[in-house]
């Protein structure tokens, strides 16, 4: 019996010993991240996420009262901010925002369609010259304001897309009731 718990002993030590290394590497990488989190950060140009829904509508007051009484969501004058939490940074609040617009409203042209779709994105400077590149139709030069940086294009089927790099602490800052 002696012998089997000397046996045990000396194995484990020898797992433990083997394993270690790893284990501090692994911790110092951890750290690493933990203390540069922007150092590895991807900074890609493309789309990270949907930034918003716009759609057009005969009564945008009507339908923003409907949707709150109806299903919950907490409206304002533009419509209902969804907040939500980013997936790498779990602390982070992000938002996606959902409007109805005027029927006939120019915001959407030159498109003919009923809707817009808003898109996250990053490095929008970097994907804006990308698309010029790849012939695509941008439609204005890059706008920034509190809240991010803004442009707009058009896809293959004549859908005008706006393209939005946040900064979601600004509406954050801005404060006021979010869907959730």
């Amino acid at each position: 019996m002696k012998k089997l718990i000397i046996s045990v002993s000396i194995f484990a030590m020898l797992i433990n010993c083997a394993v270690t290394p790893y284990k501090s590497k692994n911790m110092a990488e951890q750290k690493d991240q933990a203390e540069n989190p922007l150092s590895q950060e991807d900074t890609t140009p493309k789309v990270t996420g949907i930034g918003g829904i716009f759609f057009f509508s005969e009564n945008p007051e009507k339908t923003r009262e409907w949707y709150s009484e109806n299903l919950g969501l907490e409206v304002n004058q533009w419509g209902s901010s969804f907040e939500f939490r980013n997936a790498k940074r779990p602390e982070e609040i992000n938002y996606l925002q959902w409007s109805p617009f005027k029927q006939g409203s120019e915001y959407f042209s030159p498109s003919k369609k009923e809707f817009m779709i808003n898109y996250r994105v990053q490095n929008i400077e970097g994907l804006v010259e990308k698309l010029k590149n790849n012939g695509v139709t941008v439609l204005d030069e890059i706008e920034t304001f509190d809240y991010g940086k803004f442009v707009h294009i058009m896809d293959a089927e004549r859908n005008k897309i706006e393209l939005w790099e946040p900064i979601d602490k600004g509406f954050t800052e801005m404060g006021g009731e979010t869907t959730k």
